[in-house]
């Protein structure tokens, strides 16, 4: 098998020794995907959790799945991942099998586990593949019971937990580091278990449920994607638009669906946004507001989270190219507010659907 899909399989030992003793178990998994539909995986990263050490790791290239194979480059401005590094991989369908017999019946985790569970699922879907039920919980959302930080994303959480993140989006790096959240969030709670974690916490158990081709209907984001991509085929297969997208108006603010999933990162949120984003103001704000986000014009005590458009990512923060509202965020952070500031991407990602056309 050529290197690049071969299975890294490892003995390792987790480096930090305050953590040993916790008996938790769990595998952590990270998906990099080739254009903005969450079924178009690439890459996969697992990393297995015994007793709170690190035992094993798997990581995998591939073909996505055929007809969703195309790699947008905003995506491989993110991961570095290519066609042609895929080029001579097996499918998504192919590895699957695989991927499932690594995980066996661990608990998944993941950074922003509705992104990575929706990949499989799509992934899944497109492949017209069967897949197992699986239990997972998120390191987004127990990060932010856990820690006061103006940013979530990976890089941020990862230094506050004290775990070495070395190479960002490199699949089994990404899924090494979000195991080494989950074992620190466990020890500062006294957890020995996942299931034991979320009680503590006080949050309900999250599960992806199983898949059966032609029984189970087909999940929104695909329905969109096969949508899209038969308008594309009827068009000529046209290249979408790349400009930006300006908004004149702040929009109205729906309010948040009291009834949606209470396990998703958005919801309960006052979110605001700022900047030139891909996706349309208003749009941005109706879609939030579906996931249980109260969307808002300005921001005020009661914001939770600043979406950042015009290319913002979290190390901008460090960097000081931030806006005024991000400026202001930064300000009530720095006074004890619990407020999070999102790039376009990550934003995006918890919608679970596709890249805009318009999308930076």
């Amino acid at each position: 098998m050529p290197a690049a899909t071969s299975c890294l399989w490892q003995e390792l030992s987790w480096q930090a020794g305050t953590l040993e003793g916790v008996g938790i178990e769990f595998t952590a998994i990270d998906f990099e995907t080739a254009n903005g539909f969450r079924g178009s995986p690439c890459s996969v990263g697992l990393t297995k959790v015994r007793n709170g050490q690190v035992v094993e790791e798997a990581s995998w290239l591939m073909r996505p799945p055929e007809g969703f194979d195309h790699f947008d480059p905003r995506n491989v401005q993110i991961h570095g991942i290519t066609a042609d590094m895929v080029a001579g991989s097996p499918r998504f369908g192919e590895i699957f099998p695989e991927m499932a017999g690594f995980i066996g019946a661990d608990v998944l985790v993941a950074h922003n586990a509705a992104f990575d569970m929706g990949v499989i699922r799509s992934a899944l879907e497109v492949s017209e593949l069967s897949g197992p039920a699986y239990d997972y919980a998120c390191t987004v959302i127990l990060s932010r019971r856990s820690y006061s930080l103006v940013s979530y994303s990976l890089p941020f959480v990862a230094e506050a937990a004290g775990v070495p993140l070395l190479n960002h989006h490199d699949a089994v790096a990404d899924a090494r580091a979000c195991a080494g959240i989950m074992v620190d969030i466990a020890a500062r709670n006294s957890a020995a278990s996942i299931a034991e974690l979320l009680v503590a916490m006080q949050l309900p158990a999250s599960r992806l449920q199983e898949y059966v081709p032609g029984r189970d209907g087909l999940s929104k984001p695909t329905v969109n994607a096969r949508n899209r991509q038969e308008l594309a085929v009827t068009a000529g297969g046209a290249a979408p638009s790349t400009a930006w997208t300006y908004w004149p108006q702040e929009g109205a603010n729906p309010p948040a669906n009291p009834e949606a999933d209470e396990t998703h990162p958005l919801f309960g949120q006052t979110i605001v946004f700022t900047g030139n984003l891909g996706i349309e103001r208003q749009q941005a704000k109706i879609r939030a507001a579906a996931l249980g986000a109260q969307p808002a014009s300005t921001v005020t005590r009661k914001t939770s989270v600043l979406v950042v458009g015009d290319g913002f990512v979290a190390a901008d923060l460090k960097r000081g190219r931030i806006t005024t509202k991000a400026q202001k965020v930064l300000a009530l952070h720095g006074r004890g507010q619990q407020v999070e500031v999102l790039s376009e991407g990550e934003f995006l990602q918890m919608l679970g659907g596709e890249w805009p056309s318009t999308s930076a």
